[in-house]
């Protein structure tokens, strides 16, 4: 499967250019266990040409999952067999398969550009390697399982450097990490710790109070 950056749109050569040098701990302090294990898994991080200029696909999980419910997030999931080695090409034919069963765009649609390097999300012992797509024709996307995603959404990337639609939350666990308050959703926990360093490395981020915290049930 071909990783290209050949032919992106001038806007989003920044974040092709980071993700050539980025090392893990410049993306998040949680990473996979150094002995091995974890659930290899793989999200899409799909940018966009919107009504809005540049945008990013996002979706809520449904309400019933086992884990991460009810959270935005980036389309993503576990590696099946068929999608093949987890150090090779798995994470990205993972990323497209899981896109497409949960939003329904069509892949062939997605030009993939880059690979970041693998996270861990404790609470759920994934290992996750975002895949960076170019979505160079976009296709019609929404829920396709209600019982797995509530709905489907993109949030422009100007409300995702808004310094109004910023925040800080802590998580159950303690950690505090960054929020975006942002196409009526809280986007949180993982997907807002990946958003927040692509934007701050492609200098892309604005300054912003982070001393403004949002509650996790800010719909209360």
């Amino acid at each position: 499967m071909e990783v290209s950056a050949h032919g992106l749109p001038e806007w989003l050569l920044p974040v092709a250019r980071l993700a050539e040098t980025i090392e893990p701990r410049q993306l998040s302090r949680f990473l996979p266990p150094p002995q091995g294990g974890g659930r290899p898994s793989a999200v899409l991080v799909l940018f966009g040409e919107g009504a809005d200029g540049p945008e990013l696909l996002l979706m809520e999980r449904s309400g019933s999952l086992r884990s991460h419910a009810g959270q935005p997030s980036f389309p993503g999931g576990a590696l099946d067999p068929e999608d093949g080695d987890p150090d090779e090409e798995g994470p990205l034919r993972a990323a497209l398969r899981e896109a497409e069963e949960e939003t329904g765009l069509d892949p062939s649609g997605v030009q993939v550009f880059a690979v970041l390097p693998r996270l861990y999300i404790p609470v759920s012992g994934f290992v996750v390697t975002p895949v960076l797509g170019w979505w160079r024709r976009p296709s019609p996307v929404g829920a396709v399982d209600p019982a797995e995603t509530a709905r489907v959404f993109t949030v422009p990337v100007a409300d995702l450097t808004d310094p109004a639609n910023r925040a800080t939350t802590v998580h159950p666990s303690g950690h505090r990490g960054p929020a975006f308050l942002v196409g009526s959703a809280l986007v949180w926990g993982f997907t807002a710790g990946v958003i927040d360093r692509i934007l701050h490395f492609a200098g892309w981020e604005r300054p912003w109070d982070r001393a403004k915290h949002v509650s996790l049930d800010w719909r209360a």
